[in-house]
């Protein structure tokens, strides 16, 4: 059984422009000692799978729908007072920025140890403490005891993730989640984070769910790969064939945007056209067909279901081009070619057998 099983969850938000399909059934699941990257432009439900696994958003507006089981247990059916005691215990957070999630009136120290004393009521504050001493070194915070009676704003950007990355491992935590780790800092900096992070997985034997925007940061620490577009995972599949052998054109384009050392200094980046769906009115057919070099009449109409490659039961991709044609067209990109001269490569659109398939589920309307 995985630590931790998503089964179909679907996130929806009303508001007053209309219902906003921020996650819109995707699957995943992640054993112990695995680390699973889920990766997306802004907007494509990255955050906001992790916050709901975590209990953070259930507001009055909210439509939450699906299993999430963590050990066994649902986490959608329990309690506030049940995933309080989850939370920061067995599950841990690291968010996106830590200046706002550190308070600014108290020192690091202090805010390390009160969630070490939250889940250990019997242990005294010279233990809570001590735990925080001891975590700040672990994440190489220099002079440990002495920075623990600092304030967040004396932390520089690397430190103060550093002090989040010590509060969310004080309690040993069974599942890690780090929402976005190492955004506004240095390239350095990133690797360090990064380096940390894996070897405190591996320290702690604790699984990892890190969500980024970039493929490159995931490329090292991931075992596998889920890519959300539009609230859904649009391709999942093991870390070495997402890089390799990708089979979604978003896949493709968030490949194409990475910059590579072996490519001429002078040569451009391929940003992804257009801009990402409204999650309130998505287009009709494949959500990522407006932005797609090789859309065919059929995937306006068709909404792809996440389904195996061929030759490969672990990855699956949502996209209506046949196998081979992909498999074709990567190659190309490959070799060099843009996606507008791949684009002129002969596309079938997907074969009739798969677009009847599909074509025979119900699609999804817009908006």
């Amino acid at each position: 059984m995985a630590l931790l099983e998503v089964k179909d969850l679907k996130v929806h938000f009303q508001t007053d422009d209309g219902l906003v399909k921020a996650v819109d059934g995707i699957s995943y699941s992640v054993d112990v000692g695995q680390a699973l990257g889920i990766v997306g432009e802004s907007g494509s439900g990255k955050s906001v799978s992790s916050q709901t696994v975590m209990g953070l958003t259930r507001a009055g507006n909210a439509h939450i729908s699906g299993e999430i089981l963590f050990e066994g247990k649902d986490l959608l059916k329990a309690s506030d007072d049940e995933l309080r005691r989850i939370r920061g215990n067995d599950i841990a957070m690291i968010f996106q920025d830590p200046l706002s999630s550190l308070h600014p009136f108290y020192k690091v120290g202090e805010q390390i140890a009160e969630a070490v004393r939250i889940h250990n009521p019997d242990g005294t504050r010279a233990q809570a403490r001590d735990r925080a001493v001891e975590m700040l070194g672990l994440v190489g915070i220099p002079e440990p005891r002495n920075r623990a009676d600092a304030y967040p704003h004396e932390f520089s950007g690397g430190m103060r993730q550093r002090a989040m990355i010590a509060m969310a491992l004080s309690n040993n935590p069974k599942l890690l989640i780090a929402d976005e780790p190492t955004t506004a800092l240095d390239v350095t900096v990133q690797a360090q984070i990064l380096d940390l992070i894996e070897r405190l997985q591996s320290e702690f034997d604790a699984a990892v769910v890190i969500i980024t925007h970039d493929l490159g940061v995931v490329a090292e620490i991931a075992d596998e790969i889920a890519v959300m577009y539009a609230g859904r995972i649009v391709e999942h599949a093991k870390t070495d064939a997402v890089f390799h052998a990708p089979e979604h054109p978003y896949t493709w384009g968030l490949l194409g945007s990475i910059p590579r050392m072996d490519a001429p200094r002078d040569e451009e980046l391929v940003p992804i056209p257009g801009r990402p769906p409204s999650l309130i009115n998505l287009p009709s057919g494949c959500s990522f067909h407006p932005r797609c070099p090789y859309v065919r009449d059929a995937h306006k109409k068709v909404d792809p279901s996440l389904e195996p490659v061929a030759g490969d039961p672990t990855h699956r991709s949502a996209c209506l081009l046949d196998s081979s044609v992909r498999k074709r067209i990567w190659s190309d990109l490959q070799a060099g070619r843009r996606p507008e001269e791949a684009r002129a490569l002969e596309l079938d659109g997907g074969t009739p057998e798969m677009v009847a398939k599909h074509a025979q589920e119900p699609p999804k309307a817009a908006g």
